[in-house]
């Protein structure tokens, strides 16, 4: 019996390649409501950046993290690895900032705030200016390499390390005062550390930004992973209204679409050309979406030269779409709002009646306690204090919480240095006749002597014999 013959189809060789290769995104250069936020942002973020560590405040640099010296200089601030709790802190609240706007109205952070989005918006923005637009660049990229060509390339990328560089040097600025680093860089003078952070970090912004740009928010970052976790079906989303657009086709202006069996997207695919991440918005919700809103700008364009109603593409939600009523205010949103603004006040009272002053207890856990030849029973402490104000202090040293306390230590006053740890014998004493129980509990008290202001109180355990 003759078997039928295999089909080209089946006796072919098929290659499956399980990781595309990648393809450059050309984005297209869009205007509008959202494209000004977007340029507003830029502008803002990276004015503060570049400008805030030459502003100088009382003496020194506004912002300074001061590494070696274990300072942090945040205006009138002075923070120190005691304060870690303040860092701690806030980083709680950027997370809880985070999950509260994209609870709200999705991806705002990565739109408009994140700092791969920012610098990539400024390396596109030079990009276009040497190379042109969008079919200009496709052009000049599938041309082959001549003199003109590689006279562009190369001014592009010694813009792009220019500006690099800049931002590795402020980078560094935040941690070495800036007018010292300046002054070392003009005369060839900057040390290791120095000169590597300024390469490492401009060549990370140099690569980020100017080619793997969409690749850091599709595959490095986790927060593309996990965002649909914290949407519900009343976040604001960029959405395409699907019942209003489909189904699409080009046709001419002033055609009625309901006559030709249309909806109103004209499929132009403008909104897939101006797409940082090039997804194409009308295929749903994506983890690709940045939230840039582009696509909206370049919609609303079209459909006004079309004469269609505006927000074919618009942030809206899921209920909305289905044309259920949409909840702004429900209980995720509100439970992140109180809890970003308790912690947030938190945050603030406590900044505004810190004390840059500390104090540990230690109490000499060889010995319970010990009879003087008076009969006085006696407990020995060690006490460690911290002046995290930025001139020395002398500070005077009290204890109570037992009636009758003496306090014995080798000098009167304490004379601390700014930033320094000193260690402090003491001996607290005390009649017996006025201890109530074992184990008691006492409070030193520690006051700068010129000023008044500047004091902490510490508490501590007095031990003593059995009362009968």
């Amino acid at each position: 019996m003759n078997r039928p013959a295999k089909s080209d189809a089946a006796t072919s060789e098929e290659t499956i390649e399980f990781y595309a290769k990648h393809q450059k995104i050309y984005p297209r250069k869009v205007t509008g409501l959202f494209a000004s936020l977007r340029i507003l942002g830029v502008v803002v973020l990276l004015g503060l950046y570049y400008l805030v560590p030459w502003f100088q405040y009382e003496g020194h640099q506004a912002v300074l993290f001061d590494l070696p010296a274990r300072k942090f200089y945040i205006f009138g601030l002075v923070f120190w690895p005691q304060d870690f709790f303040y860092l701690a802190l806030l980083l709680i609240i950027a997370a809880l900032a985070l999950f509260f706007f994209t609870t709200l109205a999705g991806r705002l952070w990565c739109g408009y705030a994140c700092p791969q989005t920012v610098w990539t918006e400024v390396f596109l923005w030079i990009e276009q200016w040497i190379e042109g637009d969008r079919n200009k660049q496709i052009k000049l990229d599938k041309s082959p390499w001549t003199a003109r060509k590689i006279r562009i390339k190369a001014t592009k990328h010694l813009l792009w390390f220019l500006f690099a560089g800049w931002t590795g040097f402020t980078f560094v600025g935040y941690f070495t005062p800036i007018t010292t680093l300046w002054q070392e860089l003009s005369t060839f003078a900057l040390g290791p550390w120095e000169t590597f952070w300024i390469l490492f970090y401009g060549f990370a912004t140099w690569g980020n930004a100017g080619f793997l740009r969409e690749q850091v928010c599709i595959y490095m970052c986790p927060y593309a992973r996990f965002q649909s976790a914290m949407f519900d079906r009343d976040t604001l989303i960029i959405s395409y209204d699907e019942k209003r657009g489909e189904p699409r086709g080009p046709r001419r202006k002033g055609v009625n679409p309901r006559e030709l069996g249309l909806g109103d997207c004209v499929d132009c695919t403008l909104c897939v050309q101006v797409c940082p991440t090039g997804i194409d918005i009308r295929n749903g919700l994506q983890y690709q979406c940045i939230g840039c809103a582009a696509c909206i700008d370049i919609c609303d364009q079209v459909m006004e030269k079309m004469n269609y109603p505006k927000g074919l593409i618009r942030y809206t939600t899921e209920n909305a779409l289905e044309g259920k009523p949409t909840h702004i205010l429900r209980p995720r949103v509100i439970i992140y709002g109180l809890l970003l603004a308790f912690l947030t006040s938190l945050l603030f009272y406590s900044m505004a009646t810190r004390t840059p002053l500390r104090m540990d207890i230690i109490r000499d856990r060889n010995v319970l306690y010990q009879e003087t030849t008076e009969g006085l029973v006696e407990n020995t402490y060690m006490l460690k204090i911290i002046n995290m104000d930025e001139k020395p202090h002398v500070y005077h040293l009290s204890v109570d919480g037992i009636e009758g306390l003496q306090l014995v230590m080798r000098e009167a006053e304490i004379t601390a240095p700014s930033g320094k740890v000193i260690t402090i014998p003491v001996r607290v004493r005390v009649d017996p006749v006025n201890l109530k129980k074992p184990s008691s509990e006492i409070r030193f008290h520690l006051q700068a002597v010129d000023d008044p202001e500047l004091s902490i109180v510490e508490t501590g355990r007095f031990l003593g014999p059995m009362s009968h």
